[in-house]
């Protein structure tokens, strides 16, 4: 049995992951180990995460819209269904990759993306690119992005990010309104299957989706008003510590 405190450092941990990962990525990197601090099995802390991350994208999909952020449809919906359908194939095929040299070439490609958005060499031309070409280009990245959180799901919110900004031309602010929409099509798809696999322990769960619903709503308003060069600045410290994390440890 846990003590009030603990609880509490759940929801504290939850909305701090939250922010990072509405905003950029990585959040995870705080919110399963802080499951496991609670004595989850480190599969079944994954697999509990699911439900906070389920809650947080829908807050900051509502933080989004109440800020009048227009998302991009049917585009947003595509690609939630083909990074659907990449991960069903990432969680069934195993990786012939030695994990060690997998998080290593994560780390690599994470650091590229981020290179691209924040220099943003598309940033002069100062338009979208919502044809049909750049759509079936992004949704095709997607999938295998998809396939990608099948094996890792840490820092996906990096490369997601750094699609729809090469691709797309999207904004910062809009690239995470599409990614949070996006991520709620395969988070509830992947709470559905481990729950019916019995992998859920809801109450630690939903004590962390608590703190992912709060961060969720707040990130998404704060990443409105503060704009682009305040995400960026989040996005850096972020990606700092990931990839130190995954490279070293």
């Amino acid at each position: 049995m846990h003590v009030w405190y603990e609880y509490l450092l759940i929801i504290i941990v939850g909305f701090f992951a939250a922010f990072l990962n509405t905003v950029g990525g990585g959040g995870s990197l705080f919110s399963v180990p802080i499951l496991t601090f609670m004595g989850l099995p480190i599969t079944t802390a994954n697999a509990t995460s699911r439900v906070a991350l389920l809650f947080q994208n829908f807050f900051a999909v509502g933080g989004f819209r109440s800020k009048n952020v227009e998302l991009p449809w049917p585009y947003s919906l595509y690609l939630g269904l083909t990074s659907l359908g990449g991960g069903i194939i990432g969680s069934l095929v195993a990786s012939t990759v030695a994990d060690t040299v997998f998080t290593k070439i994560f780390v690599i490609v994470m650091l590229l993306a981020v290179v691209l958005i924040l220099f943003d060499p598309f940033k002069s031309t100062g338009t979208e690119r919502l044809d049909v070409r750049s759509q079936v280009i992004g949704a095709i990245c997607f999938f295998f992005l998809g396939i990608y959180g099948g094996f890792v799901q840490a820092g996906i919110g990096f490369l997601v990010i750094g699609v729809l900004s090469v691709v797309n031309h999207l904004s910062l602010v809009k690239s995470n309104y599409v990614k949070v929409f996006a991520a709620i099509v395969y988070t509830g798809v992947s709470v559905i299957v481990f729950a019916i696999e019995g992998k859920i322990e809801w109450k630690p769960g939903l004590v962390l989706a608590i703190g992912h619903a709060m961060g969720g709503w707040y990130a998404s308003r704060w990443s409105v008003s503060a704009g682009e060069l305040w995400i960026k600045r989040v996005m850096i410290i972020s990606i700092i510590a990931m990839a130190i994390k995954l490279w070293f440890f």
